[in-house]
């Protein structure tokens, strides 16, 4: 099962929003990930394992992991093109 983190500013209301459209916009298309959510401060905490980071915010950094900056899944514009990303980031 692949990985996603998702980040924002504090790692409660847009990076939850975020994750559960993430989540359910996979589901559809048959893909089960496992989510966990942070604070974009905290990344490097979270990173170990991870297979993509999902940010509302600007990230420099991810230790290699891949990276997709977007307010799509807040905004509603552009989702489907950041799944389709996104299962391009996973390799799947």
């Amino acid at each position: 099962m692949k990985r996603i983190l998702v980040a924002c500013g504090t790692g409660i209301a847009t990076s939850t929003v975020a994750a559960r459209k993430i989540e359910e916009k996979l589901a559809a298309r048959g893909i089960a990930v496992e989510i966990t959510q942070c604070k974009a401060t905290d990344l490097a905490y979270h990173l170990d394992g991870q297979d993509l980071v999902v940010t509302t915010t600007l990230i420099d950094d991810a230790q290699g992991v891949p990276i997709l900056s977007t307010v799509s899944f807040l905004t509603g514009v552009g989702i489907d093109a950041d799944i389709d990303r996104i299962v391009e980031l996973l390799g799947l």
